[in-house]
């Protein structure tokens, strides 16, 4: 069974940065894309960045010059590294695993972000 298990957020004040993991087990974790999204009070879950199986990345326009996005295929973890953050980037943080016809998540990980 596949598990995704999100660590490394909190509460930060703006401008500083935070790091976010996401450990998977219970399957081929090398095989497939991985991405970051979130969810804010009120609004839709939206993508925040996405990294493909050979490492291609992309971001979305919000965060970008802001957040990487990496992963560890030997560790089966990937890490979302977010600077400068701002208010305006509270949410909760879910992790994805994308597989064809099927996308599982993690529980999620709250950021919040002081001004």
């Amino acid at each position: 069974q596949v598990q995704l298990v999100e660590s490394g957020g909190g509460l930060v004040q703006a401008g500083g940065s935070l790091r976010l993991s996401c450990a998977v087990s219970g399957t081929i974790f090398r095989a497939y894309a991985m991405g970051w999204y979130r969810q804010a009070p009120g609004k839709q879950r939206e993508l925040v960045a996405r990294i493909s199986s050979i490492g291609e990345t992309n971001y979305a326009d919000s965060v970008k010059g802001r957040f990487t996005i990496s992963r560890d295929n030997a560790k089966n973890t990937m890490y979302l590294q977010m600077n400068s953050l701002k208010p305006e980037d509270t949410a909760v943080y879910y992790c994805a695993l994308i597989r064809p016809g099927r996308t599982d998540w993690g529980q999620g990980t709250q950021v919040t972000v002081s001004s």
